[in-house]
């Protein structure tokens, strides 16, 4: 699994959501770096990080990230996961045993009814639009108008981002091998179970951002039912990328529920 590690300190685990890879959290990357040792994997089928053979789903994609935390010698690790990758580290969170302290921003998969169908039609539509639009993305990008344009799900400032970001964003989407799949699985697939109140020991936040146009904020509500043991943060001027429209909010809320409880999972193995 392509990973990079900047820092020092207590490790912290990032994961990127649907379509993005390790650049998706450039915005605040440096800022993390200067208090933790930070690992941003691609997963597999993302980035750098070759697709799954076989199906490729939250449970499998859960799978391959736990055998890489087992071969780094990380499992214990703190971890910050956006969309997709919030849902993930949820999940990983209800397993028990793989990671300590995590933070969840906008995670997935707590729609009902209409809502999935809503997501799965403007996820589709948009990644097609994207791929036909890759040959001009540069140029698009370069535009506060056209940026916004492109940006209306996700963010709820897209003309404040920076153009190269925003780019390797939209061409990490349109070139993932497994996009449709796992798009496909998320809607449609296994419903995310919760965690009984007091399974979790470690500290856990799940962060929402009032504008998110994608995972709605009302789903918030049905994410802290099921995982009970989490606490609520609201980003108040944020889309569905907390770490984009409000990355100097996000930083503090990660290094304040990370690394101070030892970074240490169920063995203490990252224990410092």
């Amino acid at each position: 699994m392509h990973h990079i590690r900047r820092g020092s300190g207590v490790p912290l685990l990032l994961v990127h959501g649907l379509g993005g890879n390790t650049h998706s959290f450039d915005t605040i990357l440096n800022m993390l770096a200067a208090d933790r040792e930070v690992i941003v994997v691609d997963l597999p089928g993302f980035g750098q990080t070759p697709p799954l053979e076989g199906e490729v789903s939250i449970g499998t994609l859960c799978d391959a990230l736990t055998g890489f935390l087992t071969e780094q010698d990380l499992i214990g690790i703190d971890a910050v996961g956006s969309s997709m990758g919030a849902r993930l580290v949820l999940e990983l969170a209800r397993r028990g045993g793989v990671l300590g302290a995590v933070v969840s921003l906008d995670p997935g998969g707590f729609w009902r009814g209409w809502e999935r169908h809503a997501f799965n039609a403007s996820i589709w539509l948009s990644i097609r639009l994207i791929r036909v639009l890759q040959p001009v993305l540069p140029r698009l990008t370069r535009h506060p108008l056209s940026r916004s344009l492109l940006l209306l799900q996700f963010s709820a400032r897209p003309r404040t981002l920076p153009p190269q970001i925003v780019l390797t964003e939209l061409c990490s989407y349109a070139e993932s091998p497994s996009f449709d799949e796992l798009l496909h699985n998320l809607s449609y697939g296994q419903e995310q179970q919760g965690a009984p109140r007091g399974s979790i020991a470690q500290p856990l936040v799940i962060g929402w951002g009032r504008r998110d146009r994608l995972c709605f904020p009302n789903q918030a509500a049905r994410a802290q039912e099921l995982f009970p043991d989490a606490r609520l943060h609201w980003f108040e001027h944020c889309g569905h990328f907390p770490h984009w429209d409000a990355p100097e909010e996000t930083v503090r809320l990660i290094l304040a529920t990370t690394g101070d409880h030892g970074g240490s999972g169920a063995d203490g193995s990252l224990s410092r």
